[in-house]
């Protein structure tokens, strides 16, 4: 224990020295030693780097070293979240302080048995508090080595059953020290294509999954540093709960987010009805959205021309006329709003047409009367009248995706009288955008185009704007020379000589320094370097359009149980997820063992299942706790028996979860402490109330499940896996009848 002691007490005196160092380095930045643009973008970027070490380095400042292996050949590495040299030099012959949990090096640490012990005589793992070791616990693999410590784990089980019975913090911890050998493979599995993690509750899927998206970051950290890695989670409060896992293995720049987040500048917080958000989902919006596209593009109709009023007398524009222009400017096959000037300059050739025939006309039958210079004159006439441009913006309109997907929901069309039904409703405010509205959002964006002429010409007037100053600015110092030599060659330069305005002006530009998650977060055209998605199956056809466009190199993790798919547009199966963007060219995976749910619930939650599906095989669980769930029946005062029941459980240490309907809900927060109804719920409090799938993939000390005659079978497999220790229901209705059958076996 002392030796080791000693050996940590060192490693966090080189992390102080370090950390002093990029503080000072930061500080010193920051300070202006020079105002050129070179100047400012060394110091920026000095900045960006040093704020990420330091950022890294205070992460993993609670438990950096968790292990040793000690070699056949007497050579000794001890194991960590990050890797830290002796000093600044580098050099591969160098053994490091620490080796990163990632190196190759590091990997016998999580895969060795006595059976294959990989060059290892022992593995130790470190449990530390703060900075002090406080248990230390040696597996033997080579099993003739006679040498003992008295810290020998005849299992070596104790670091991961500890690990599990550990009292919960409603915020996951990383499974770094406990990563188990099925887990290893599928987290150092090669950088390349479509990966399916599939898990039941409790298998470490998500762990495995964030784990993996930082070993990506180690291998690949040129590439993926570029271009971000994107992590998508089913709701904010699952996004809370893993948020603190990377950044406490030393990686802080990937990109989390929900669904409804994917959309720029929009955060979709409204609520569809199941049946609403289902229809959303369905593959066929993408087409009929494209049909609601090439219906804006309108012409008049036949025999009705419209008339437009002209200084040089009324334009006609007819169906004809305008059919033509609308055929040319769809055979671009651009979007909406890129073809449109296509659209516009037909129109305005034929107008301008129309006007040269009407005022060029020689009466005696001869060529037109009027040449280029007077046809351009009158073109441009039509092209400045307000008339002319209201008539087109009427035929081929420039839409934002906001306006037409709030156009098209407040009158749907191409779908049947039912579905239309349930989608339709007024969007008046950002405040009614729902998630299932971000794909519909993403889609019109690639269906419409996105029009930058705007932002070009501003960001142009901008530059011009500046090249005038910096023209300014050379015209004082022209005038600010001496007048000493006016009448010989001067030999010494000004600034003039050696820059021009539009040069100097360039010098002056701003470098845009945010990190690649950080730019990714507000491009929605960005393509990520490697996508993880998190409870996969839920999410529908449309929202799998939209994230494959953010991954063209379809790069990707997909994690998920397709048993627990509850989501009306849940697609559920691999094959139909995938198959329109791969074909078969995936990789599937499966976790089997259950680390977190006792195998007493897992065996109650398994037969709710099998009375649906008779062949479900659940993964198996490690432990048991010898205690049974129980189910209570409360009539006529269920709100007051959950908050009898919670008042007493509520431990001191850990968390308590109350599962329940969304209709009890407002009646029961007005009976739990500190639980607000319709409200994101705080993880880290003591006792949580949740429905079932704000539940998914969270996991608390003891749950209480309420009303589950309430929830589907999908529903309520989730609500009965997420505790650690105990489970308790209550309620009113009769139980589902599988469920009852599985409490009295």
């Amino acid at each position: 224990m002392h030796n080791e002691q000693e050996y940590i007490d060192h490693l966090y005196a080189r992390v102080d020295a370090l950390r002093g160092q990029a503080a000072s380095a930061v500080e010193e930045a920051q300070t202006p030693t020079g105002n050129t643009q070179q100047a400012r973008v060394e110091r920026d970027v000095l900045v960006a780097e040093r704020s990420g070490q330091l950022a890294a380095l205070n992460a993993v400042d609670g438990s950096l070293c968790f292990g040793r292996i000690d070699l056949a050949d007497g050579t000794t590495h001890h194991i960590g979240r990050i890797g830290i040299r002796e000093d600044d030099r580098v050099d591969p012959e160098r053994t490091p302080l620490l080796v990163d949990w990632r190196a190759p090096v590091a990997r016998p640490f999580y895969l060795a048995t006595g059976h294959t012990p990989m060059g290892l005589r022992r593995r130790r793992h470190i449990t530390t508090q703060g900075r002090t070791v406080t248990e230390l616990h040696d597996e033997l693999l080579d099993l003739g080595d006679t040498e003992r410590t008295g810290h020998e784990d005849p299992t070596g089980d104790a670091v991961l059953l500890a690990s599990l019975n550990a009292a919960r913090t409603g915020r996951m911890s990383d499974i770094v020290r406990t990563i188990q050998a099925e887990q290893d493979r599928i987290i150092r599995a090669p950088h390349r294509g479509v990966l399916v993690v599939e898990g039941g509750p409790g298998t470490g899927k998500t762990a495995v999954a964030l784990h993996r998206a930082a070993f990506l970051l180690y291998e690949h950290r040129e590439l993926l540093a570029r271009r971000a890695v994107l992590i998508v989670g089913p709701n904010p409060a699952f996004l809370a709960y893993i948020g603190e896992v990377l950044p406490s293995l030393g990686e802080t720049g990937v990109l989390l987010s929900t669904l409804a987040e994917l959309y720029p500048g929009l955060e979709a917080r409204g609520t569809d009805s199941p049946r609403a958000a289902a229809v959303k989902g369905h593959a066929e919006m993408a087409e009929v959205l494209r049909l609601a596209v090439r219906a804006r593009q309108r012409v008049p109709e036949p025999g009705e021309p419209l008339v437009i009023p002209h200084d040089d007398g009324d334009l006609v524009l007819d169906w004809h006329t305008a059919d033509e222009a609308r055929e040319a400017a769809r055979a671009t096959r651009l979007p909406h709003n890129l073809a449109r000037p296509h659209f516009v300059f037909r129109i305005l050739d034929a107008l301008t047409a129309q006007l040269v025939e009407r005022i060029g006309a020689d009466p005696y039958g001869g060529p037109n009367l009027l040449g280029p210079d007077d046809v351009a004159q009158l073109g441009k006439a039509v092209a400045a009248n307000p008339a002319v441009h209201a008539a087109i913006a009427g035929l081929w309109p420039r839409l934002t995706p906001e306006e037409f997907v709030a156009d098209y929901l407040a009158e749907p069309t191409g779908l049947s009288e039912e579905d239309a039904a349930a989608v339709r409703r007024p969007v008046t405010s950002p405040a009614d955008w729902t998630p299932a509205d971000v794909p519909l959002l993403d889609e019109a964006a690639e269906l419409l185009g996105e029009d930058d002429s705007a932002q070009r010409a501003a960001a142009e007037a901008e530059r011009q704007e500046r090249i005038a100053y910096a023209e300014g600015v050379l015209e004082v110092a022209r005038g600010s020379e001496s007048f000493e030599f006016e009448d010989t060659e001067s030999e010494i330069l000004a600034a003039h000589d050696i820059i021009d305005a539009e040069r100097m002006a360039e010098r002056h530009e701003e470098t845009d320094h945010r990190t690649a998650a950080e730019r990714a977060a507000a491009d929605r055209t960005w393509a990520f370097g490697h996508v993880i998605v998190d409870e996969a199956q839920e999410l529908s056809p449309m929202a799998w359009r939209l994230l494959m466009r953010r991954c063209p190199t379809r790069s990707m993790t997909l994690v998920g149980d397709p048993v627990q798919t509850a989501a009306e547009a849940g697609v559920g199966s691999w094959e139909d997820i995938l198959a329109p963007y791969v074909e078969d060219r995936w990789e599937h995976t499966r976790l089997g063992v259950n680390y977190r749910t006792p195998s007493e619930i897992m065996e109650l939650a398994a037969a709710v299942v099998r009375a649906e599906h008779p062949g479900f095989e659940p993964p198996s669980s490690v432990r048991s706790t010898g205690v049974r769930p129980w189910a209570r029946r409360a009539a006529g005062e269920l709100p007051a028996a959950v908050a009898r029941e919670a008042a007493a459980r509520v431990p001191e240490e850990g968390r308590l979860a109350v599962i329940a309907p969304r209709r009890l809900h407002e009646a029961l927060a007005a009976l739990l402490p500190g639980v607000a109804a319709g409200a994101e719920p705080d993880l880290t409090r003591h006792l949580v109330l949740l429905d079932p799938r704000q539940a998914k993939g969270l996991e608390f000390d003891r749950v209480l499940v309420v009303e589950p005659a309430d929830f589907g079978t999908s529903d309520l497999y989730v609500a009965l896996t997420r505790a650690t220790q105990s489970l308790g229901i209550l309620h009113e209705a009769p139980l589902p009848r599988a469920l009852e059958e599985a409490l009295s076996a």
